[in-house]
């Protein structure tokens, strides 16, 4: 079993012992922090909460309502929702904070809070720090029953999100609804397959195959929305009925695509073709995180913008938004955020803004795919010893590449020309992961291997 304390939330699997997995009891103390620390900073009784279909969540939802209801709050329940709708509602409740109960793409026997400011964001790493330090000390102070906060569920905030979707400028309905789609939807089971074929609707596709779209928590596969997880929909689109297929992890904040052959778009260019739309109609800046293709930075640049890369992470990427005034960015696991929206990560105003630009491009999603830089990445990882100084291994890697371009804001991250390599050590495991891009795959797998061997030489120096 596991229990994982962060500075974005608490993750566990279900079922065990007290601060080994996520029990009751470690659900009711972490969020009893969380919503004695919002206290110290706002005077907002208000408190949004919602979760994915997970079998699990109905249950979690109730021990958090019942826990803030007994701190003050007036508890605003989404019930099934999405993490983009959840951090949506925030502000429009004017709400002190909110949780989304999902474990993103974790398998079903996971389940997690993940803690939102009052401004419908993921709370920074000191603010974390602080939530953790509360519940760590069980110093929080609950009312008398007289002081107790209200509860009310609202399901229409789905609804209300897809409204603002479709009134956001550089989405066109119309057309859309005159390219006549075909779309086949694979929304693992979860929250994605209530929101993403009504959103569908509303854009004007009439053609929708939804592959599981029940939200009952079963998950068919996999959920996290990678080429080896959808089989079942790939097979679908490879028979040549549709245009194009769409998948979401389960709070859908992961928007991933699949060409009309059944082949895959590849979840690093969900940005990249997002972006590519935007910057056309709004000439601006990006930021995406620094495993992340350089694909972005290409497309950026040649329409007259800035790209950043900031550490990973989505409130790091955000932050990092702000501070350039980009117009859009996100991640490259098919993470999108358009902060003419709002600033998180939102599959769907990706898929709006997405089948706005195919609509416009006029060819197959295919042909959409081949105009762009193609970049391979390798994904890998080498398993350490428990007792190995992880931070010396970056730093001599650093020292080792000193005459390339080094990053080290998170991690190290290598510069080869249009190559890099990028290392970061787990929080959690002595493991180090490895990424590396290249123009061909072979390449970005010799650069993965030649760090792991890098690494490897390292710790035999030093033993």
């Amino acid at each position: 079993m596991a229990l994982i304390k962060s500075i974005s939330g608490i993750r566990g699997t279900i079922g065990g012992k007290v601060n080994e997995s996520l029990t009751p009891i470690d659900v009711v103390k972490f969020t009893s922090a969380f919503g004695y620390w919002l206290k110290s900073k706002s005077d907002n009784k208000a408190f949004v909460i919602g979760r994915d279909a997970r079998t699990t969540g109905e249950v979690i939802s109730r021990l958090i309502s019942a826990t803030l209801q007994s701190l003050g709050f007036d508890v605003v329940d989404l019930g099934l929702s999405t993490t983009p709708t959840v951090e949506i509602a925030v502000p429009l409740e004017q709400a002190a904070g909110g949780i989304i109960i999902t474990a993103s793409h974790n398998p079903s026997q996971w389940n997690a809070l993940k803690l939102l400011n009052h401004e419908g964001e993921f709370i920074s790493a000191n603010e974390g720090a602080e939530v953790l330090n509360l519940a760590d000390n069980e110093s929080m102070i609950f009312l008398e029953p007289k002081h107790f906060g209200s509860y009310r569920k609202d399901d229409t905030y789905i609804d209300k999100h897809i409204q603002m979707v479709l009134d956001l400028p550089l989405v066109d309905t119309q057309l859309i609804g005159e390219k006549n789609f075909r779309v086949a939807v694979d929304a693992v089971n979860s929250t994605g397959g209530i929101a993403i074929p009504r959103l569908l609707r509303a854009l004007g596709v009439k053609t929708i195959e939804e592959i599981y779209c029940e939200p009952d928590g079963n998950f068919p596969h996999n959920p996290e929305p990678v080429p080896e997880n959808l089989l079942h929909i790939s097979n679908v689109l490879n028979k040549g009925n549709f245009d194009l297929g769409i998948s979401v992890d389960p709070d859908v904040d992961r928007l991933v695509f699949i060409n009309e052959d059944g082949s895959f778009f590849g979840e690093e260019y969900t940005l990249v073709a997002i972006a590519d739309y935007v910057l056309k109609y709004k000439k601006g800046n990006t930021v995406s995180n620094l495993s992340s293709t350089r694909a972005l930075q290409e497309i950026t640049e040649k329409d007259g913008g800035e790209y950043q890369a900031a550490a990973v992470g989505e409130v790091n990427v955000v932050t990092r938004m702000k501070e350039t005034n980009a117009v859009i960015g996100g991640e490259g696991n098919g993470g999108v955020i358009y902060p003419d929206l709002h600033y998180g990560r939102d599959a769907l105003v990706g898929v709006a803004l997405f089948l706005t630009h195919l609509a416009k491009f006029g060819r197959s999603i295919s042909h959409l795919r081949a105009s762009y830089p193609n970049y391979y990445i390798s994904k890998n990882k080498i398993e350490l010893d428990p007792d190995t100084d992880t931070d010396h291994v970056l730093e001599a890697i650093a020292k080792k590449y000193r005459d390339k371009p080094v990053n080290t804001i998170d991690g190290v991250k290598i510069e080869f020309d249009k190559e890099w390599v990028h290392l970061r050590k787990s929080n959690t495991e002595p493991i180090i992961r490895i990424y590396a891009e290249s123009d061909t795959h072979a390449t970005a797998e010799y650069l993965a291997n030649k760090i792991i061997e890098d690494i490897r030489e390292i710790l035999t120096e030093k033993a």
